[in-house]
């Protein structure tokens, strides 16, 4: 993107700062988000938010600027600086709203740029598994009592997998014969855990498993590090709305503990660490555990199996679907995904006695 152009849209948000330079940050599937260097620090995060896939991208900014302030006011003990560590700190336009919305129609918001800060996108040690399972404890523990009903569904059926099922049986149809046959032994994968796979599901649609404020995307890379590997700041609240437990524990697990990277094409690097697991799950409940139920508490590893599958079972989907959702580098490249994913889930089920809460003493 042309830096006039970034700098034009950068200064029609309300800050003080003179544009220097930008650098366009890779991470994510989705949208386009840019480092704007400016003379004096603080620095910004410009992202652009896709349209295509949001189509209530008001609604969603209205979220994430919501869940900030729900944070801000439960932390503002907190120094000022500590704060803007901690909690993402949006500017608003210079006409007072919360995103710009350029002539072809893209929406962009504007966060501050937290400093000093590291992120990860495979994890490589049980500190930070530790530390991001208390990070995103803390993060649904201080949202516990945010009133899930206010917010948007910015994606419908999220993690409906009735939903994904009929995606999935939709893009069968429309699939090439070339990429049905290529894909044909996850397909098979698919149908024979398809009723395990609804377990979650018809709990929470019984009322058994709470409706609560979620994150919906907590892969690793979302959770911000200080230098010395200690949990900083939640980030890349697009997805945050109702949803239950079961989904950012599970997301956070399939990155956490994939021994390799969601698109590694080696398949024998791709293994479920029980290890980052037990980690992870040490620090998730010494944030969050007095906010869930036993019947919460005692599904968290089928949530970590069933977060797995449907990230498989989404980039499988795109796949037969021509890759028509998420970015690729190569044609393969969602194959190569969901067959990571399949590994892993492999790969879990073979561990999956040492998963069980029960089994992990947690509060030792």
């Amino acid at each position: 993107m042309q830096e006039d152009k970034l700098k034009f849209l950068f200064d029609q948000f309300d800050h003080t700062s003179e544009f220097d330079s930008f650098e366009e940050l890779a991470s994510g599937h989705i949208n386009d988000t840019f480092l704007i260097k400016t003379i004096a620090k603080p620095y910004f995060v410009l992202q652009r938010i896709n349209h295509k896939v949001f189509v209530d991208v008001p609604g969603l900014i209205s979220n994430k600027v919501a869940i900030s302030r729900h944070l801000k006011e439960k932390l503002k003990h907190l120094p000022e600086e500590q704060l803007r560590q901690q909690v993402l700190d949006f500017v608003n336009t210079k006409s007072g709203k919360p995103y710009y919305q350029d002539k072809d129609g893209n929406y962009w918001n504007v966060m501050v740029f937290i400093e000093d800060s590291v992120s990860f996108e495979t994890v490589n040690n049980e500190e930070v598994a530790y530390e991001g399972g208390k990070l995103f404890g803390n993060f649904l523990f201080l949202t516990s009592d945010f009133p899930a009903s206010k917010l948007t569904e910015v994606i419908s059926k999220f993690h409906d997998m009735s939903f994904r099922f009929f995606q999935f049986e939709a893009s069968l149809k429309v699939a090439s014969n070339e990429r049905w046959n290529i894909a044909k032994p996850y397909i098979m994968q698919v149908n024979e855990l398809k009723e395990e796979m609804h377990i979650l599901q018809n709990l929470k649609k019984s009322g058994e498993i709470r409706l609560r404020v979620t994150h919906n995307d907590t892969k690793i890379s979302n959770a911000l590090f200080d230098k010395n590997n200690k949990g900083l700041c939640v980030i890349d609240t697009d997805t945050v709305m109702p949803g239950i437990v079961h989904y950012d524990f599970g997301d956070a697990i399939r990155t956490i503990c994939n021994t390799a990277a969601e698109d590694e094409k080696n398949l024998d690097l791709v293994n479920f660490n029980v290890d980052y697991y037990k980690a992870y799950v040490k620090g998730f409940l010494e944030e969050i555990e007095t906010e869930l139920s036993p019947i919460e508490i005692e599904y968290l590893p089928l949530g970590a199996k069933t977060m797995i599958f449907i990230m498989a079972l989404r980039f499988l989907t795109d796949y037969l679907n021509g890759d028509i959702y998420y970015k690729t580098a190569y044609p393969e490249h969602n194959l190569d995904r969901a067959k990571n994913q399949f590994k892993l889930i492999e790969s879990l089920t073979e561990k999956f006695k040492e998963t069980e809460i029960d089994n992990l003493s947690h509060k030792n």
